[in-house]
Order: C-alpha cells, then sequence, then structure tokens
C-alpha cells in the first residue's frame, strides 16, 4: 500500500504560524501534524507501507528532508513530488501520477482523525465522511439504503447531505482514479474554477465503480489558530498516558504541571503553572507563569504570561500579562519593558 499526501497549500488561515514553517509540519503535542497523519494510517492500514509520496509547494531542501525522514520511519520509500500552481485536489493528485499504482490511501494533511480504518474490499474504494453543521463549505455524499455512496458533490449551495468528505480516501486500483483524473484534465472539466477530486469520483461512480463509507469518530481540524490549539488538547488527552513522564533533560523548578501536557527536551519551567493541554517544545523557557490549553513551539521565551488558548511560535519572546494570544516565530512581545 500507497500513501499519497498532498499538501502544497499555504496555510494562509493559520498566519503567522505558517510564514516560516508550512502547515502541515508545525508540531502538534510534539510531533508534526503530517508525521501524526501518515503514522496514524499506518497503524490502522493493516498492510505495510511501501511509499509515502508528498505532493509539495516551493517548500525548500530542509522541508523535503524532514518529510523524506517521515517516510523513512515508517520503512517506507519517501517521495517528493511538486504542485506549484494551485489548480485543484484531482491536479495535486496528478502531481504524484508516478506513484499512482495499486492500492492507496489519499489523505489531505489537512486534518488529524481518529477513525475505523477497516477496509472494504467489496468496493473499489472508501471515502471518509464526519457529519458537518454546515455541509455548504465542502463535498459531501449521499448514501442508499446499504450505504453505497450513490453522489459526490463539491460544496452544494443547497442541502443535499451533512456528510462531508474529511479528505481521506481508499482506492484498490489507483491507475483507475487516475485515467478518471487525466480524463477531465484533458477536457478541462473544472468545478469553481479547479479540478476537483469529487468530480473524477462521481464519473467513476457513473461507470459503475462502488465506494464504501468510512465514518470517522473525531475529525480534528488544523486550519486556524483555535482549532490547532484545539486539536492540540484533543491529541493530548487520546495519548495522555504517552505523556505521563518529562524527559530527563527537562528542567522543572517550583512549578505545578497539571496532566495532559508534552514537554519537550531541555524545556526550563520555573515558579509556574502550567496545563491541563499545554504543549511546550523543546528549550523553551517559562518564568513566573500560569498557562493552560495552549501551544508553545521550540526556543521560546515566556516570562510573567497568564495564557489561555493560545499560540506561540518558535524563537519567540513574550514578556508580560494577557490571556489569549497568537504570535509568531521570532516575535517579540514585551508588555513589562517601560
Amino acid at each position: 500500500m500507497k500513501i499519497i499526501v498532498p499538501m502544497a497549500g499555504k496555510g494562509s488561515r493559520l498566519r503567522p504560524h505558517t510564514l516560516t514553517v508550512p502547515k502541515p509540519l508545525i508540531p502538534i503535542a510534539g510531533k508534526p501534524i503530517v508525521q501524526r497523519l501518515v503514522e496514524d494510517i499506518a497503524k490502522v492500514a493493516g498492510e505495510k507501507i511501501e511509499e509515502v509520496a508528498f505532493i509539495i509547494g516551493d517548500f525548500g531542501a530542509e522541508v523535503e528532508a524532514s518529510l523524506l525522514k517521515i517516510a523513512e520511519k515508517l520503512g517506507a520509500k519517501g517521495t517528493i513530488y511538486h504542485q506549484l500552481e494551485p489548480l485543484g485536489t484531482a491536479h495535486s493528485i496528478k502531481c504524484a501520477e508516478e506513484s499512482m499504482q495499486g492500492n492507496v490511501v489519499i489523505a489531505y494533511a489537512d486534518t488529524l482523525f481518529r477513525a475505523d480504518f477497516t477496509l472494504d474490499t467489496n468496493s473499489d474504494g472508501v471515502i471518509w465522511v464526519k457529519k458537518v453543521e454546515d455541509p455548504s463549505a465542502f463535498g459531501v455524499v449521499k448514501l442508499d439504503d446499504y450505504g453505497f455512496i450513490t453522489d459526490f458533490v463539491e460544496k452544494p449551495a443547497t442541502f443535499v447531505s451533512d456528510l462531508a468528505i474529511i479528505g481521506i480516501y481508499y482506492f484498490n486500483s489507483a491507475e483507475k482514479l487516475m485515467s478518471e483524473i487525466n480524463h477531465i484534465m484533458d477536457n478541462n472539466i473544472k468545478v469553481s474554477g479547479e479540478y476537483q477530486l469529487t468530480t473524477a469520483l462521481e464519473n467513476l461512480r457513473q461507470a459503475g465503480a462502488k465506494f464504501s463509507l468510512g465514518k470517522v469518530d473525531d475529525w480534528m481540524d488544523c486550519g486556524n489558530k483555535n482549532a490547532t490549539v484545539e486539536t492540540n488538547g484533543k491529541i493530548l488527552e487520546y495519548e495522555k498516558d504517552e505523556f505521563t513522564e518529562f524527559p530527563q533533560s527537562a528542567n522543572i523548578q517550583n512549578s505545578l504541571i497539571i496532566q495532559p501536557c508534552y514537554i519537550g527536551e531541555g524545556v526550563e519551567i520555573s515558579n509556574s503553572k502550567i496545563g491541563p493541554y499545554v504543549s511546550l517544545g523543546k528549550g523553551t523557557k517559562v518564568i513566573n507563569s500560569n498557562i493552560d490549553n495552549s501551544l508553545i513551539q521550540e526556543k521560546t521565551v515566556i516570562d510573567h504570561g497568564n495564557l489561555s488558548n493560545s499560540m506561540i511560535g518558535s524563537s519567540a519572546q513574550y514578556f508580560g500579562v494577557a490571556r489569549e494570544i497568537s504570535l509568531g516565530d521570532f516575535s517579540v512581545l514585551d508588555f513589562l519593558s517601560k
């Protein structure tokens, strides 16, 4: 099995945190979003992962090396493809055409999930969905009485279904999907100015392909600051047994840690209350502060902070008192200086 990960988007809604780091590489509870995604798929897929193909923008050699290491940790071949124009979800998969062979999981690196990944071998593919309140912002599916998909609709203007496609798909023949993607691109078939994967899926369904439904227990968004902080908290709760011990290199003095929290290597905490649902990246220093429900990245200094529902990037400096902030990498915010 192969995992195909389209992740070329700029993550504009998560700025300033995506100005220096692509969104899928932002750490959540100490591990990049995309790494958590492919590891979760590998755990539940039930087959050895032969290859992980990442479809990226112009992210640079350092990012590409990081992605290849993620595949290597799974014992899989890592491949990098580039999508330099935002021409749609189908176009992103087209960029990885050389890897589109055999059975594949396609997972867009925007979200994390908890789901039953049992693969239905009686169908041509599985589409994972989640009920949402506002389906007009998503691709949605309609079902027959047997649970097979009868229609794919991209961002419906009027209600047709509340089952939103979350961006994770299984196909038992990547070649069939690729053939349909080539067809819609060769014939310039677009929806809202882009080549959409849902168009290819609907054409395959009309040609006789059967797609079954996969349901998620939890769909965790990382689209903006508030959603990412919430997802950090959920991951800490789901995996709280993994965060019961702190690294020996952490230096914690006269402080209270309310679990679950992630404390990275070399973190220094003094005269502070941390948690619950806080992640502190490696090398971060917290002094005289109260922090809960927040995501703090690496090598950042927080002094006299009173933070909740906050997200602070790497190598930032925060001095003062506030309740909620979003501070990007290498920023300085100082309420204490005169």
